[in-house]
Formats: structure tokens, sequence, C-alpha cells
């Protein structure tokens, strides 16, 4: 039987790994894992060591690794058909699912482009965005807004409207760059001062710049209420609410990446509900299929559907990729929201969040802590360091404790899975503790 050393050996041979300089896994930096299996929470080597799975698998994972509901409905659609062509063909999957999205925006958003991952679905919006003011022969609308510190994916057409300087220093030169606008962090309040006044303060600094270039502007694409690989970035509401103003009083679409911020992350089931807005268009993936599959979406409203129907090819979008909406994919996306309407997961997150909040005061009050915050079901500090290498340290403490948190910078953060119970919240909550001090020792 193969062992986790064999495992490693082939897997350093064959295998390129993303965000990650391979030479650390060479050396031994950075441990690299193998997995035979997981189950519920918990992740399993070859070797029958557990690692608990506290950022979902890059915040994909809502309901645990091998779900058996969800591998229910995949076994069930293996068996009926795993894929077919999207241009000029469809399936009861792809049509279910575009319901009932459709239907979780109260028809707001009533069509639905899809493709695999959440770069793709960021460039179908920008696209479609850009080729609807073309459509309105506007089109020197053609550029794009977002947050300072946002991250939106890492193709080209993605890094280009991101702010992350790691992910972009190297592709620069290949780039189309976006305007870059403030960001409300809710971490930049001076004495005195909210969430709110930040938000007010940002929002200020988009207008100025809607002044200057609205007219060529299409898009403000951001990350409604945290911004992920930016370092678990927070914000009001209200800045959402002064955006959608704003972009409806200039002419400018408004784009909510909820790739990672979707499906019952930040307390409802997509972020910008909390700020009692609608965007132009929603970005979503990661845990619409609970992590299964690759898949995700971009929706869109009856007016920018209606400027691309016409008689001319030129006006249509023109856009594909072979797995459109993989009917396994969508399959385990159904099962997904099949979860969220039959248990009450929303409601459920609502009241564990609370638990588990008051699980990490000791991390919250720890000495070298700062700025610890909570968004519905993602939780943040920033670590006071001057450790250059306080990231690998951190990641490797805590895979020594059996649990797999994977620090942005010094800034550690939670993403479990929705199915944590409270034990394996106390064992994460107190091993984070330790983890930290064994890393600053």
């Amino acid at each position: 039987m193969a062992t986790n050393t064999d495992w490693l050996n082939r897997s350093l041979k064959a295998v390129w790994h993303p965000c990650t300089q391979m030479k650390w896994h060479d050396s031994g930096a950075l441990p690299l894992v193998p997995v035979a299996r997981g189950q519920g929470a918990w992740l399993y080597d070859f070797e029958g060591r557990r690692y608990l799975d506290a950022i979902g698998s890059w915040w994909v994972n809502l309901f645990g690794h091998a779900n058996p509901r969800i591998n229910a409905a995949i076994r069930d659609q293996l068996d009926r058909l795993e894929h077919v062509i999207l241009a000029g063909f469809t399936h009861a999957p792809v049509v279910e699912l575009s319901e009932r999205l459709s239907a979780l925006t109260s028809g707001a958003l009533g069509h639905c482009f899809y493709a695999s991952d959440g770069s793709s679905a960021v460039e179908i919006a920008l696209k479609m965005s850009s080729h609807y003011w073309r459509n309105q022969d506007q089109p020197e609308k053609n550029q794009f807004l977002c947050l300072t510190g946002s991250y939106h994916g890492e193709t080209l057409g993605t890094l280009g409207v991101g702010d992350v300087e790691l992910y972009k220093e190297a592709y620069g030169p290949l780039m189309r760059h976006a305007i870059t606008v403030p960001s409300p962090d809710a971490r930049q309040a001076a004495d005195g001062e909210t969430a709110v006044d930040v938000a007010h303060r940002a929002a200020a600094g988009l207008e100025a710049v809607l002044v200057e270039h609205h007219a060529s502007v299409a898009a403000l694409i951001v990350e409604p209420l945290v911004q992920g690989a930016g370092g678990m970035v927070m914000y009001d509401p209200e800045y959402l609410r002064l955006a959608r103003a704003l972009c409806d009083r200039y002419q400018v679409h408004l784009i909510a990446d909820e790739i990672m911020a979707g499906f019952g992350r930040t307390g409802t089931l997509f972020a910008h509900e909390q700020a009692g807005i609608r965007p132009d268009f929603l970005c979503l993936s990661k845990g619409l299929t609970s992590g299964y599959l690759p898949l995700s979406v971009a929706l869109t409203t009856g007016t920018v559907y209606a400027s691309f129907y016409d008689d001319a090819v030129t006006r249509g979008f023109l856009h594909s990729h072979s797995f459109t909406g993989n009917p396994l994919a969508c399959r385990a996306a159904l099962a997904t929201l099949d979860i969220f309407a039959e248990d009450n997961v929303v409601a459920r997150n609502q009241k564990f969040a609370e638990r588990f909040n008051q699980m990490l005061q000791p991390l919250a009050q720890h000495p070298r802590s700062q700025h610890f915050r909570r968004r519905g079901m993602i939780w943040a500090v920033d670590i006071a360091t001057g450790l250059s290498d306080f990231r690998l340290r951190f990641y490797r403490e805590a895979l020594a404790r059996e649990i797999f948190l994977r620090p942005l910078g010094t800034t550690v953060y939670f993403m479990p899975p929705y199915i944590l119970d409270d034990d394996e919240a106390a064992l994460l909550a107190e091993r984070a503790v330790a983890a930290l001090d064994a890393a600053l020792a």
C-alpha cells in the first residue's frame, strides 16, 4: 500500500501546484499534505492522520467532504447524462438550476450564463458589461473601476480589475488596468469614527472618480462586504447602498463578485442582500456546488439580456467554453440548494457563529492580535509580528495540531464548513491559539 512519502515524492515530480513556490515544498519549508479521503469537516492522509479543514478547502466546501446527499445526486446524474454541448442543446439540470438561482434574486437577475470557475464568471460579467454599452452605441464605455486591495481572479482580465500586488506584479505588462477607488475597509476608522463613516468617505472617493470618468466607465466591480484575498477586509453594507445609487446616477453597471461571499458565508444567502440592493451582474462559484465540481455563473438582468437579443451575430454575446453548464456540476449545485432549503442553513449558521465567536475570544484577546472581526461565517484577525515567514510558521504549527489554516500574510482567518459541531469548533479555537503561540515563539 502506498504511503504518504510515496505520494509526496510522485506529486513533487509530476504536479505543479497552484499559487506555490515549488522549492518550498521540496525543501520542506511548506509541508505538502497527501490526502487520501475526506469525511465531514476532516481530511485524512494515507497513514490515518487527520486535519480539520478550517478554510473549507479554499472557501468552497460548505457541507463537509463526502456529503451523502450531494454524493447521491451526482451518482443519479451519472446514469442519465454526464455532459452535452450547451450551444444549441439544453438539459434538465441547467434549466432547473437557472430557474432556482433566478428565484433567489426574486427574478431581478433572471438570466444565467455558466462557466467553470470564478475568474471565468467575472470575465463574463466584464465582457457583457462592455459589450452592452457597445450595443447601446456607447463603445467608449469600456473601462472598469475596482476597490483598493480587491481580488477577482488570476486570469489576465480579472487581474486587471484586481489590486493585490502579489498576484499581478509579474503580469502587469500583459494587462489592461482598472481605475482603483478607495476601499471602505472598516479598519481605517479614526478615533470616534464608525464603519459607516468609512463607507461614506470611500463612496465620496468613488463619486469623485465617476464625476471625471463616467463617460468611459462600463462598470464598478466589488466583493460585497468582505474583500477576501486582500486580507479579509470587512466593511459596512452602507457602502453598497451608496455605490448602487452612484452607479445608477452616472450610468455605470455594478458587478457583485460573490464567488467567496455568496451562499450564506456572510450571514445572508447573498452578501448584497444586507444592503437591500441588487447588482446588475452577480458572479457565483465556489460554494455553488459545495466544492464538489467546477461551476460558475454570471446572473444578469432582463435589460442587459435584451441588449444582445438581435438578428445580428455581432450583437450576440460571443463567449463559450466546452463544459458550460455541465449536468453533473449542475446537479451538485441543485443538491446544495436543496440542503439550504431543507435544513434552514442560514439560520443555523447565525446561531453557530455566535457560539464560535465566543470560543475565539482567547485569540481575539491575544496580545499580538489586532482588528479581530467577523462577518457571518468568516472570522479574521491581524497578527502584529515582524516575522517575515509568519505565514509559513503558523501553517506548519497548525498542521502539527491537526488543523488546516492558511493565513493571508499576517492575517489568520477561519471559513469552516457549515457542518462543524461545537466540539470540533472548540478544538479549532483552542489549537489555533496554541499554533499562534508556537509560531511566534
